[in-house]
């Protein structure tokens, strides 16, 4: 398996201006969402990437992303079907192989020198098999995920195999169904944002769409993969902001200061505000 291609949807009706938004780098330049989420599929070794948009989104998109305006494909989806939907637009695209797929409202930080991408890269091009990216999150926040249950990779602690995939599971669904040994109490394995996907979710998504439901998800195609093939479950070692929930893009925007070559003088900044909103409330 050789990853080339890569697909990030953002024809959300609630997430179509976020690719738009403009933010601070690591490297302390302004970049677009957008144009911070195609270098991340780069980093991975990609060499296009289709980017699926409600209609008459493409000409504002191109102009956000730069140099990289060459490499993009801008796909329509002409009708809002859903998540599932989205990503079956970009079947012409990718063809008979396997692609790294991100969404267009997250962001990702990684604490490694490898970037989020690359990590899931490569475990799936070793593995020859579709991988989703997870992170161990509290049962709290179930109502803004997809979660998976399975079982550890023997001589893995970040690596499983997934049998079950629920799309925002209520705490009684993800007790039952979802628990995964090792983790925490109460703590489950949630989508990353972040998958390197095979035909076989094309396929899937498309015996969905043949038989006319209105909402397809990616979630309920990704629990048939389950049952098909093998698909596993990398744990990353990294934070995701998604910036289409409240103060999204100001967490983000910090996640990314902090992780980059200004982050002294954004902490000795953050500690100046708090102390003076200290004085003002002593005074």
């Amino acid at each position: 398996m050789h990853i080339m291609k890569a697909v990030i949807t953002a024809a959300g009706r609630n997430q179509r201006t976020l690719p738009l938004q403009t933010l601070i780098d690591r490297d302390g330049t302004e970049k677009s969402v957008l144009g911070i989420l195609v270098e991340e599929a780069l980093s991975a070794g990609v060499e296009e990437i289709a980017v699926v948009v409600a209609p008459g989104d493409e000409a504002p998109y191109a102009a956000v992303v730069g140099d990289h305006a060459g490499r993009l494909h801008f796909i329509p989806q002409n009708e809002p079907r859903g998540y599932g939907h989205a990503i079956y637009c970009a079947k012409d695209f990718v063809g008979d192989a396997p692609f790294l797929h991100l969404v267009g409202d997250h962001l990702y930080v990684s604490t490694e020198a490898r970037s989020c991408a690359q990590q899931l890269v490569a475990v799936a091009e070793a593995e020859n098999c579709a991988v989703s990216a997870v992170q161990a999150t509290r049962e709290s926040l179930l109502p803004y995920y997809g979660a998976v249950g399975g079982k550890r990779v023997a001589g893995r602690k970040d690596l499983y195999e997934i049998d079950t995939v629920i799309e925002k599971p209520t705490p009684t669904e993800a007790e039952l169904r979802l628990i995964v040994p090792g983790l925490r109490a109460g703590h489950y394995l949630c989508f990353f944002g972040m998958h390197v996907l095979t035909p076989t979710v094309m396929e899937i998504l498309e015996s969905r769409i043949t038989n006319h439901e209105s909402r397809i998800t990616l979630s309920e195609a990704l629990a048939m993969l389950a049952t098909r093939e093998k698909y596993l479950a990398l744990e990353e070692r990294a934070l995701r902001y998604d910036v289409g929930v409240k103060y999204g893009l100001l967490i983000a925007q910090l996640a990314l200061a902090l992780a980059g070559n200004d982050r002294e003088d954004i902490l000795t900044r953050l500690v100046e505000l708090l102390a003076t909103r200290e004085l003002r409330r002593g005074a």
